[in-house]
């Protein structure tokens, strides 16, 4: 079923990206770039750089929150390098090549393990606040039931993120994990958060902060913008790149994200424009990442040398 679903999911979002392109291809082939479009698209991808950089950074706070003494330099570069195989099918190698990291940098294995798992349901709480500030601006007045339940996933996953529940939730499994051992091995302390992880949570506000100015920008590049337009297009991608999270079959939000923020954007924006828009981001993504992953390698084998 997961796997049926996941190609369901695929399939109608290239169903409907296919069918804007369709659409609106005489729009699309007639938009063009200048110079100065281009310069404001370099500015957007160094932005979205600056975005991942300060992600790794914010991860570096969470594993601190666990009480484990990271250095934040060693840790951004080992998120730089592995953020790129999230496009890989399966949308987890790049948590995998960071516990492996975080484990080799003598962290224990159960707080990288929890650091990769806190690290997604902060952002997408950091997202949950944005588009709920946004959401006013959306397309259409907001109904009270879609506030409510806007409202009520925020409330889920700062409870979630709560040290009462994760610190329940991590003895649950470790007693499971004692209960399956054969061996008389004794078992590691369960990992505890001695306060709640806001430190961190505004740090992935600033992240998706960046990541809309990127995108912003890349709109920007094509269209002109207006400053009254800014909270509409913030709640937009905030919850056009949370689907992107959390939806399954999506590796790297790819699909995903490009039909909700067109669907989203597409009363206020041409459509033609948006297509465009959201395909020049993904490029810009994906080059600041491979920017970030190659920068990292160097910094790394500089500091070795």
């Amino acid at each position: 079923m997961k796997k049926i679903l996941r190609w369901v999911i695929l399939g109608g979002t290239l169903f409907f990206l296919a069918k804007a392109l369709k659409d609106n291809w005489q729009e699309v082939m007639t938009i063009h770039i200048d110079a100065v479009g281009w310069a404001i698209l370099l500015i957007a991808t160094g932005i979205t750089l600056l975005a991942h950089t300060w992600a790794g950074w914010v991860w570096s706070w969470v594993l601190k929150e666990l009480n484990q003494p990271v250095n934040s330099l060693e840790f951004i570069q080992v998120y730089l390098k592995t953020n790129i195989a999230k496009y890989i099918p399966g949308n987890i190698w790049h948590y995998y090549g960071r516990i492996v990291a975080a484990k080799n940098a003598n962290v224990s294995t159960g707080a990288a393990t929890l650091s990769v798992l806190l690290e997604p349901l902060l952002m997408a709480a950091a997202a949950l606040i944005i588009v709920l500030v946004g959401s006013q601006f959306m397309a259409g007045k907001t109904t009270i039931i879609l506030l409510i339940v806007q409202l009520l996933g925020l409330l889920a996953v700062l409870c979630v993120l709560h040290p009462r529940f994760l610190n329940r939730a991590t003895r649950l499994l470790g007693r499971i994990k004692a209960k399956k051992s054969t061996d008389d091995t004794p078992q590691a302390v369960p990992l505890s958060l001695e306060q709640y992880p806001l430190r961190p949570l505004l740090g992935e506000l600033g992240f998706l902060g960046l990541r809309s100015t990127g995108f912003m920008l890349t709109l920007f590049a094509l269209s002109p913008l207006n400053l009254s337009q800014i909270p509409l297009l913030l709640g937009a991608f905030s919850f056009a790149w949370l689907l992107g999270l959390v939806v399954p079959g999506a590796p790297g939000g790819l699909g995903v994200f490009e039909a909700t923020a067109i669907a989203l954007l597409q009363q206020h924006f041409p459509t033609a424009v948006l297509i465009s828009a959201t395909g020049l981001y993904r490029l810009v993504s994906i080059l600041a990442e491979t920017a970030g992953a190659g920068l990292a390698w160097l910094d790394e084998h500089r500091l070795q040398s």
